[in-house]
């Protein structure tokens, strides 16, 4: 094995080893945003239930008897 041919096994070896690394960087990183996905999607959730329970109280009659009584 000449010269050559070590400098360029070890060029590759060090790419390689990058690569390797920055694949493993970047699945820890898609990791981390899946939980944050998970957590978001059930702050999501919660907030779609507020907002039913909102919707449910505007649309009563008694409150919208409540508002006219209020502005006379």
């Amino acid at each position: 094995m000449g010269v050559f041919d070590v400098g360029f096994v070890a060029v590759i070896g060090a790419f390689a080893y990058a690569f390797y690394e920055q694949h493993t960087k970047t699945k820890v990183k898609l990791a981390g945003a899946n939980a944050n996905n998970d957590q978001l999607s059930k702050e999501i959730v919660e907030l779609k239930q507020r907002v039913a329970v909102l919707e449910t109280i505007v649309t009563d009659k008694s409150y919208q008897l409540k508002q006219q009584i209020d502005q006379l």
